[in-house]
């Protein structure tokens, strides 16, 4: 088995905002990427969602249709806006960063003609085999549950102060 750059060969790293696409398949999956095991970059070996990293002044959306292209040879003009997370990384002196999460639809028809551009594996799986999976990137795998459950457990009701 090769080195496994996890937990302290990844580099240095250098957060920023991101924009990442839930590639729902078929309604009911998720297409994922297998990150490659080399250091440089966040959660090597573990598998994530297709996005990346925003260039300079350069909008989430239009980072997200550029990474798609990258990543996969996708090109589609059907996302949707779904949520975004924001992490804090003032330990290391880089503050707040934002990952923005767009909801893309495709068939499995769709992935045959995808070209995988970067990583070292695609694969569609349910939610429930990518949250019982150990090597996933945690704050895809949150996007990947509040997406799952977006209609059986978020009601749109607030509750405050233990009552409803």
């Amino acid at each position: 088995m090769g080195t496994d750059f996890f937990l302290g060969g990844e580099g240095r790293l250098r957060p920023a905002d991101a924009a990442v696409a839930l590639i729902v398949v078929d309604g009911t999956g998720y297409l994922m990427q297998l990150r490659d095991q080399k250091s440089g970059i966040f959660y090597p070996g573990h598998w994530g969602l297709f996005g990346g990293a925003l260039d300079v002044g350069e909008a989430p959306e239009t980072t997200l249709h550029r990474e798609l292209n990258e990543e996969l040879g996708l090109v589609t003009t059907v996302t949707t806006y779904f949520s975004e997370l924001s992490l804090d990384f003032s330990f290391g002196g880089f503050g707040r960063v934002t990952r923005s999460y767009y909801e893309v639809p495709i068939t499995s028809s769709d992935i045959a003609g995808l070209v995988l551009g970067e990583g070292s594996d695609m694969r569609s799986f349910s939610a429930s085999e990518i949250l019982s999976m150990t090597r996933v990137v945690p704050y895809d795998a949150v996007a990947i549950w509040m997406h799952a459950t977006r209609y059986s457990v978020w009601s749109g009701e607030v509750e405050h102060g233990g009552t409803s």
